[in-house]
């Protein structure tokens, strides 16, 4: 869901101006036109192979400021289709991209929004031409690097790729694990859509979304009528989440994030020489790149503050921050 203070916070001015700046997860335009779908796709695709993003429509490029939409644009966003702009989305690119929109009034002033969220699968790929001058190339990944969305370079596609493997790689070792604690012969893996035949008197080791999927009856309480797969059940049912998980700890996290905040600092200028420090804290900040894991992961003192972190997102004071070489390459870009 699209906040309202959220989108009044990005509007606030500061003296004529706005006071927020295009960054990695923000796109201002000025007006909404049906014909630049193509443009705005290409923006929706390097979102969600970022952390997702914002663009919003009503604001002027140079100086920025808060003129809103005009009657015509404000008419056309308002008549947007978003199953056809869903449509189009998955006939363009590989992957699923998930997007919102609304609109917003402020200081007597409409302004169209498109919230584009995180792709749950990266890399999103283009898979056709798109646009009057092929603003979209069939096979191009694109990728927002502060204020620009332009085609992915090595290093974020090779963090996308690993971080795909890495994710596959838990995956089977928390199945693996389900199932040791039962013994091969003892316990049964269910498929998400198979059939649930010949199945043993033995515990059953399945996912949440499988989990969700079935019905559990009381014997003589069976509704042919219903059609759904049944289980006829022999003992207790135990949740899923009840049963203790080892979590695989990534191991070494200092092989993937090996510079600190200070040898940032050195990297960035053995690249830009006499770039000053406070240059590069806030190309940090305005970029978001603490805590994207393209660039910079949290080293947390102890558990506690990790569990805080995961849960509610909120960062203890005082956690560290480390970095790759990703990220000093992203900060010369952006420096330079």
């Amino acid at each position: 869901m699209i906040e309202e203070k959220e989108i009044f916070e990005l509007l606030r001015k500061k003296g004529k101006y706005l006071f927020h700046r295009e960054g990695q997860c923000l796109e201002f335009k000025e007006q909404y036109n049906f014909a630049a779908l193509a443009d705005y796709f290409r923006d929706f695709s390097a979102f969600s192979n970022n952390r997702g993003g914002l663009l919003v429509f009503g604001v002027t490029d140079t100086p920025r400021t808060a003129t809103g939409l005009s009657q015509k644009s404000l008419e056309a966003f308002e008549k947007i289709d978003p199953e056809k702009i869903s449509g189009f989305l998955l006939n363009i690119f590989s992957s699923n991209i998930s997007w919102e929109q609304a609109v917003f009034e402020f200081g007597g002033k409409h302004f169209g929004v498109f919230k584009i969220s995180e792709a749950d699968v990266k890399p999103v790929i283009a898979k056709s031409d798109e646009g009057k001058d092929q603003t979209i190339k069939n096979g191009e990944i694109y990728y927002r690097y502060g204020e620009r969305t332009q085609k992915i370079q090595f290093a974020e596609l090779e963090s996308i790729i690993n971080r795909r493997i890495e994710q596959n790689n838990r995956d089977w070792i928390d199945h693996v694990k389900s199932i040791g604690r039962e013994g091969p012969s003892n316990a049964i893996v269910l498929k998400s859509e198979q059939s649930l035949k010949d199945v043993k008197n033995t515990p059953l080791v399945m996912s949440k979304e499988l989990a969700k999927k079935i019905k559990f009856i009381k014997e003589g309480q069976f509704d042919e009528k219903v059609g759904a797969v049944t289980l006829k059940v022999v003992g207790d049912v135990v949740p899923f989440d009840t049963v203790e998980i080892e979590k695989v700890v990534k191991e070494n996290l200092f092989k993937s994030y090996p510079l600190s905040a200070t040898d940032l600092a050195i990297e960035v200028g053995k690249k830009i020489p006499g770039v000053k420090k406070n240059s590069i804290w806030k190309a940090i900040t305005n970029n978001d790149i603490k805590g994207n894991a393209d660039y910079s992961a949290y080293n947390f003192r102890n558990r506690k503050h990790e569990e805080v972190y995961e849960k509610l997102g909120r960062i203890q004071q005082g956690t560290p921050v480390i970095y790759n070489f990703s990220s000093v390459e992203l900060l010369v870009k952006l420096l330079s």
